[in-house]
């Protein structure tokens, strides 16, 4: 269609390079944002957000001496619910089960507490990731379609060339 409307060939072959150039743009600043947003709120102060609040925790894997992965618990008395959050594993030790144990981890946490069920929200595009919840039992239960990351300004450029979706999962564990 390019090529039709402008009848030129350079200009043909650069347009997929440009469009790939800024959906790239984009994808950083809004990650590179998130990121900052998430060192200077909840992972800026551990204790404070998932150490010291009632019904909250936080874990660390550890691996010869090495952090491998960390995920968070969050409670929420209002429903009876406990948030799985922040669960990361460094790329180099992704394959080994150490995702599954840190969500298990949480899931004993859940039920030591009495939580009613466990929920959770990703947006991770890896179908590896959503498998890992299925496999912990999780139910999807819902997409949020062009979700706002933290610190999104939701510009015009922005949401051409950067959208995401965000899946909710839940794990019943007993019935309220």
């Amino acid at each position: 269609i390019c090529f039709v409307v402008t009848k030129s060939f350079l200009l043909t072959c650069c347009l997929p390079i440009f469009l790939m150039g800024m959906r790239y743009y984009f994808s950083r600043k809004v990650i590179l944002h998130y990121l900052d947003c998430a060192l200077h709120t909840d992972m800026s102060d551990i204790e404070q957000y998932y150490m010291k609040p009632p019904g909250s925790c936080f874990w660390v894997a550890v691996l010869d001496g090495n952090v491998v992965g960390i995920v968070a618990a969050r409670g929420n008395e209002e429903d009876n619910t406990v948030e799985l959050r922040r669960m990361s594993v460094d790329s180099n030790y992704r394959g080994k089960g150490i995702a599954k144990a840190l969500g298990r981890k949480v899931l004993e946490f859940a039920v030591l507490n009495n939580y009613s069920s466990v929920v959770l929200g990703t947006t991770a595009v890896k179908m590896a990731a959503h498998r890992l919840y299925e496999s912990l039992g999780f139910k999807h239960v819902g997409v949020v379609e062009h979700y706002a990351l933290p610190g999104m300004t939701r510009s015009l450029l922005e949401r051409m060339f950067f959208q995401l979706r965000y899946h909710r999962y839940r794990l019943q564990l007993r019935e309220e």
